[in-house]
């Protein structure tokens, strides 16, 4: 099924599949709901558990299925809105006539300039960069996508004069698949790093979903890569202009290069020189000096001011659960870095400080390789291990290397305990688990939000 307008969705049965506790399923129910849709809301979550996503959503005439889910509600219904994270080939998917999802749904009636980030690391923080730059330059700018805020809650608020900013998962380009909706002026892939192969199977499988973010650009947009392997085979294939960042760029090319004291200078054919990134940057972590890099060319390509945009990436500060460092008593630092969910970002984050670190890591395996990264857990000064399927790989790796550690603790109260220990006057205390949160906690931000409250609650005593 096509729509083509909001008149066409009143009447049309609708089932959403999952709700959540995001903005996700929400703004989708919310969506057709509010448009005379006939709306059948599904999750295999209690309502106990989603009492405040249905409380959200009490003024609509939604039917909720909670705990499990119904054959019928998908076999009878004229379009099915999935969740990214539920594969295509799930049974009660394949006996549905039509899906789509809030990004295609969002894509057809989106009347704004693009902008779409994806990458492995750092695509978070690369899209609400961009955002906070053309918001602080006067341009207006929407943020949603992967960061939990669905578009198609500001559908109706984007004008043809505004840019909208999506960060898209592998799983939401490949939902998208072949499809032309997702033509974006600008594009920009952050770092790749192994990610999701319990899903994919293999890299290439992965990066073959990447891939569509650039699949529909033409001359007149632009693709923004790092100078790296990956970046090199995703500029041999796009039909846009490349934009290059990264500590060098390739000869004769356009780009940004990052120097030896954090600051970066930008290169662009029409002859522009100067900074584009400030060396004082309110974020830690010599990739996200990468990551604003990559920002700031987005803004460029966008038609903003170089030394505006340069000001702005200054003043930006951050996104919730990166490298969040949020709370500091006694002399003690404390650091969410939840969404580090890659072995990689921990190195990341390993790196991003001066002071002696305390780490927090571990949790649930997604067939991700610690054995790149391994020796940076000698670099803290105490690490303490979650319990989970990842950290039983890790802690072989460590032992082999005899790397000294604490745990693992099923509960993240007695980490923190075992934490308060060994941190001192100077330190800093950082969650940067390296594994998914399943098991031990809803998702990423139930951990990282679990982890500030108990230290705020320490702080309090």
């Amino acid at each position: 099924m096509t729509l083509t307008d909001y008149s066409r969705i009143a009447g049309l049965r609708v089932t959403v599949m999952g709700l959540g506790l995001n903005d996700g399923g929400l703004s989708v129910a919310r969506f057709f709901a509010s448009r005379g849709a006939l709306v059948t809301v599904t999750d295999l979550k209690d309502a106990k558990t989603l009492e405040p996503s249905i409380k959200a959503l009490a003024e609509y005439p939604i039917r909720f299925v909670l705990g499990r889910h119904e054959m019928e509600d998908f076999t009878n219904a004229d379009l099915v809105i999935k969740n990214p994270g539920v594969r295509l080939d799930n049974p009660f998917l394949l006996a549905s006539k039509n899906i789509d999802t809030d990004i295609s749904i969002f894509l057809k009636f989106c009347k704004a300039t693009v902008v779409a980030v994806t990458g492995s690391k750092g695509k978070s923080t690369t899209a609400s960069a961009i955002a906070h730059v053309l918001n602080a330059c006067g341009k207006k700018a929407f943020l949603g996508g992967n960061i939990s805020v669905s578009p198609l809650g500001f559908l109706d608020k984007a004008t043809k004069d505004d840019v909208v900013v999506l960060e898209l998962s592998s799983w939401q380009l490949g939902d998208l698949g072949s499809s032309a909706l997702l033509k974006p002026k600008v594009a920009v892939i952050t770092r790749i790093v192994p990610d999701h192969l319990d899903r994919y199977g293999s890299m290439e499988a992965y990066i073959a979903d990447k891939r569509l973010i650039y699949a529909n650009q033409d001359a007149g947009d632009f693709t923004i890569v790092e100078h790296d392997d990956w970046g090199r085979s995703f500029a041999s294939e796009t039909k846009a202009q490349t934009l290059w960042y990264g500590k060098t760029i390739p000869e004769g090319t356009q780009g940004a290069i990052l120097g030896a004291d954090g600051s970066g200078m930008v290169y662009l054919a029409n002859g522009e020189r100067g900074c584009l990134l400030p060396d004082s940057i309110k974020i830690p972590g010599a990739h996200n000096r990468n990551n604003m890099l990559a920002a700031g060319l987005a803004s460029l390509a966008l038609g903003l001011d170089r030394k505006a945009i340069a000001s702005a990436l200054a003043s930006f500060g951050g996104v919730e659960h990166r490298l969040e460092v949020f709370a500091e008593h006694e002399g003690i630092s404390w650091c969410n870095d939840s969404t580090a969910t890659v072995p990689e970002a921990v190195q990341a984050a390993i790196a991003a400080f001066n002071q002696p670190i305390v780490l927090i890591s571990g949790g649930t395996d997604k067939q991700l390789n610690f054995k790149p990264v391994r020796h940076a857990y000698k670099n803290v000064k105490a690490l303490i291990l979650l319990a989970g399927s990842g950290t039983e790989k890790l802690r072989i790796l460590l032992d082999e290397d005899g790397t000294p550690y604490f745990g693992p603790y099923t509960n993240l109260g007695d980490a923190l305990d075992e934490a308060r220990l060994h941190a001192q006057r100077g330190d800093i205390v950082v969650l940067s688990p390296g594994c998914t949160s399943f098991g031990m906690f809803k998702n990423e931000f139930d951990r990282g939000n679990s982890f500030k409250s108990a230290v705020m609650q320490i702080i309090r005593q």
